[in-house]
């Protein structure tokens, strides 16, 4: 489908390859109200801050996110580089990379439910509820990961049942960060 009937087309029409000549084609059925914005009320000091800088109503989630996301991505391709190659140092890479991605992971989780609640008035949506779970999930196992590594420096230096499930834990952070981008990405 090509253009969503009820909703307001003019930045649609702006990218169209032909002008609004062509609606004159076609009866006007009705006129599109804009509705409300539902005002936000907040502290003076947040609204002059964001007054003063427009910007932070969109981009303090999506510019943080990228960091989660690469840290998180991280410990599995570092330890596949270790199993690899057996350089410890791409598995002690891996460990520092799980420890920035539980440093920057709570950052993009503060900013997204700053964004829902200034941008979606904080209303209940299915993707903000499935990335709200899944950021939990994501805390959890991260934190237990690192945890484990803290306590057992050598638990995926020799491979073990004990390293195997390590390594299903690090291995399970990929899926929950695709699918909570993802959804991100669906805002």
């Amino acid at each position: 489908k090509r253009h969503e009937a009820g909703k307001d087309l003019t930045t649609d029409i702006e990218a169209a390859p032909h002008g609004t000549e062509v609606l004159d084609r076609y009866p006007q059925v009705g006129i599109l109200n804009k509705k409300e914005e539902g005002v936000r009320p907040m502290p003076k000091v947040l609204s002059g801050l964001l007054d003063r800088f427009p910007v932070l109503r969109r981009h303090p989630h999506p510019m943080l996110v990228h960091f989660p996301i690469v840290f998180m991505f991280s410990p599995t391709l570092f330890n596949l580089l270790y199993l690899i190659t057996g350089v410890q140092s791409f598995e002690a890479t891996a460990f520092h990379c799980l420890g920035g991605g539980i440093l920057f992971t709570p950052l993009a989780i503060l900013t997204g439910y700053f964004t829902w609640w200034l941008n979606y008035l904080a209303k209940p949506m299915r993707p903000v509820t499935i990335k709200i779970r899944l950021s939990i999930l994501l805390m959890a196992v991260s934190i237990i990961a690192f945890i484990w590594r803290a306590l057992n420096p050598g638990v995926f230096l020799s491979f073990t049942g004990e390293s195997m499930l390590y390594f299903l834990l690090i291995l399970s952070l990929i899926p929950i960060v695709t699918v909570i981008g993802w959804f991100g990405a669906t805002l």
